[in-house]
């Protein structure tokens, strides 16, 4: 059976930056079983209620701007899984989570960037789920919980977002800034109680946790963490740094 993964993406310009988590993902599509199919909750596709793609092969979109040129040059052409967003659609309308099927969406950046590391042969299907960031952390927990048949089934069920996401702070910063307190703070304890297994101190991080406001003004990028404890189980985290001091690039495995 797969684990699922939470990834931090970080900056769109991780595939050409030289960083201790860039040389995570080169390593870790080896490291893991291959899967027949890859299904990732990106924070980077926000919807009203879940969406799943369902393309025969991915457009890669550039959702940003302002960035060098050879970023968007950068392509990952990985083929679509229809099949597999008809059975997640089915999954999820089987636990009360109606979902539609988008025909047209490729991945944006929260997906490929990673899979362009992970799998730069992008010949593993991919599909993509959307996260609501209005719904909490609750309801993607249960999202998650729903696609957990998929581990069984071959398909790699990636949450992937940034575990701090304070961009307020982003610009000017060196890529090896120290962190600041506040953020090792807010690291720390959510690594414990995902470590921990705690649930549902989990689901009340935003009162819980410390800095939990500053690090995550706005929730897109740690909801697609619940999908993927959702989904999964035990979480062990497997990789653990910051870009530009305010971004903290941790990943964790939930088997």
């Amino acid at each position: 059976m797969l684990p699922t993964l939470f990834l931090s993406h970080g900056s769109p310009m991780l595939p050409l930056t030289e960083a201790p988590a860039r040389e995570f993902l080169t390593g870790l599509g080896a490291a893991l079983p291959r899967p027949r199919a890859i299904l990732v909750a990106s924070a980077h596709w926000e919807t009203d209620q879940p969406r799943v793609n369902a393309v025969a092969r991915n457009d890669t979109i550039h959702d940003f701007y302002g960035f060098p040129a050879p970023l968007y040059e950068l392509r990952y052409p990985s083929p679509g899984a229809p099949e597999v967003a008809e059975r997640v659609s089915d999954l999820l309308c089987a636990a009360g989570l109606p979902a539609g099927l988008d025909h047209a969406r490729g991945l944006d950046h929260g997906a490929w960037v990673p899979l362009l590391l992970m799998y730069p042969e992008a010949d593993i299907p991919v599909l993509q789920i959307s996260v609501q960031d209005a719904l909490g952390p609750a309801h993607h927990l249960q999202l998650g919980r729903a696609l957990a048949a998929l581990r069984s089934e071959g398909v790699l069920v990636i949450g992937s977002g940034s575990f701090t996401h304070d961009l307020r702070r982003f610009r000017g910063q060196a890529l090896d800034a120290p962190e600041p307190p506040d953020v090792v703070a807010f690291a720390d304890w959510m690594d414990q109680a995902l470590t921990d297994g705690r649930t549902a101190d989990l689901l009340a991080y935003r009162r819980l946790a410390p800095n939990a406001a500053q690090e995550h003004p706005t929730e897109e990028h740690l909801l697609p963490l619940f999908v993927a404890l959702g989904a999964g189980g035990q979480a062990t985290r497997i990789h653990r740094s910051a870009n530009y001091g305010v971004l903290r690039m941790d990943a964790y495995r939930f088997d």
